[in-house]
């Protein structure tokens, strides 16, 4: 029997390209069955019925005003080559399974450590996973005990101390909402310290260059690791080679397809052995945290041969002209108080007299702005990951909403 659900079916691939050529943000949603279906009711009845809900319902983070997230556009060179992974299925934890995928990713660990002065790593499914690894490898190889962070860290750090039975703990940040060195113990002999490249809530930057004498120093890079590649932004993160770990999220400014992460050790050869386990039905180690995986590298392969060094750099440097733009227009509004400088592309405003700020973000086109909690105060937020934004539309979204609360 030849099932033709495993064969290549023409007319029902370009069905689905025409549907996301053809994509409208504005169709209605469709009610799914309550219980799975006794009958099935075929692949091209399947495209047409989830077309209003699976494009048309989605969030566009490509769209002229989508400003709110750390989550970007993808090139659609990735969509191609996520198309292909998921019809030939590859497993990295079996080099049988996928000899070309694990040398892809073997090709693209090693075009990238150099920027941040590493020797290797792996790819992840995020920086949640890439920052419990750099712990898991910290407890292994230093006797690791304590993680110290600032209390603007990531909340996969001290979920990652839970989950490898560790102290954590939680240090005040200084008013740029960097960790306050000051705030460090003088022994720090069985501890990782975190420092974060680009805080979640205000893009923050914790002072890479100090040296700390810790156990373990693991940067979490998820947000402004890119900026390594950029010749114009390349010196904002000086010092970051001194870490034993480095923790970066390709589906951030590295504008791939969740989920896709990056861990970097400094001594990789050592890290990898600590965190590897083998089993009689593998024919070599199992490294990391996960067994099977995909072949996420390969769409970012694809995007670092079509772009180059030059096209990441021009289009980290738009987005963070966008958000250069967007600070000195908020700057100019008499009712606007805005925090800080524009650091990584995450620009935080209040206005005056408005109690709740989610009003205004609700007045807002969505996926423009989104709301955080900084120092006790709700802020509006926005996000440089959308290179393609138009920052004029943007503008005046908020000068309407502003009017509307007046």
């Amino acid at each position: 029997m030849n099932d033709s659900s495993f064969t290549v079916n023409e007319e029902g691939l370009r069905q689905a390209l025409q549907a996301l050529v053809d994509i409208d943000l504005h169709q209605a949603t469709i009610d799914l069955p309550k219980t799975l279906p006794a009958k099935g009711i075929g692949e091209h009845n399947v495209i047409a019925e989830l077309v209003p809900l699976i494009l048309g319902g989605a969030r566009h983070l490509g769209s002229e005003t989508a400003f709110a997230h750390m989550d970007p556009p993808t090139p659609w060179i990735t969509w191609a080559t996520t198309m292909w992974n998921a019809a030939l299925n590859q497993n990295l934890l079996h080099p049988d399974v996928a000899p070309v995928a694990r040398e892809i990713e073997t090709q693209v660990v090693d075009w990238l450590k150099p920027f941040f002065g590493m020797s290797g790593g792996h790819m992840t499914p995020g920086s949640t996973v890439a920052n419990l690894t750099a712990l898991w490898a910290a407890r292994e190889l230093r006797d690791v005990k304590r993680v110290l962070a600032s209390k603007a860290a990531h909340v996969s750090i001290p979920k990652a101390a839970h989950i490898l039975g560790l102290e954590f703990v939680a240090l005040d940040c200084d008013a740029s909402g960097c960790l306050d060195l000051g705030q460090l113990p003088d022994d720090l002999s069985d501890a990782a310290v975190v420092l974060t490249a680009g805080t979640t809530s205000c893009g923050a930057i914790d002072s890479l260059s100090t040296d700390i004498d810790a156990a373990w120093v693991h940067v979490d890079a998820a947000w402004a690791g890119p900026f390594r590649l950029s010749p114009t932004y390349h010196s904002i993160l000086d010092g970051i080679e001194k870490a034993d770990s480095i923790s970066v999220s390709a589906h951030k400014w590295f504008f791939q397809p969740k989920e896709s992460g990056l861990i970097f050790f400094k001594d990789v050869a050592s890290a990898h052995r600590a965190i590897s386990f083998g089993a009689d039905y593998l024919a070599i180690p199992n490294v990391g945290l996960l067994g099977s995986h995909g072949a996420n590298a390969v769409p970012l392969l694809a995007t670092l041969l079509c772009w180059g060094l030059e096209g990441f750099n021009e289009r980290i440097s738009r987005a963070m002209g966008l958000a250069d733009q967007l600070h000195q227009f908020l700057r100019e509004q008499s009712e606007i108080v805005v925090f800080g400088p524009n650091v990584s592309g995450v620009i935080l405003w209040r206005a005056t007299g408005v109690a709740e700020p989610r009003i205004l973000v609700d007045r807002m086109p969505a996926g423009s702005a989104s709301t955080t909690r900084l120092a006790g105060e709700v802020w509006v937020r926005h996000v440089a990951a959308n290179p393609n934004a138009n920052m004029a539309a943007l503008t005046i979204a908020i000068q309407d909403a502003l009017s509307a609360v007046d």
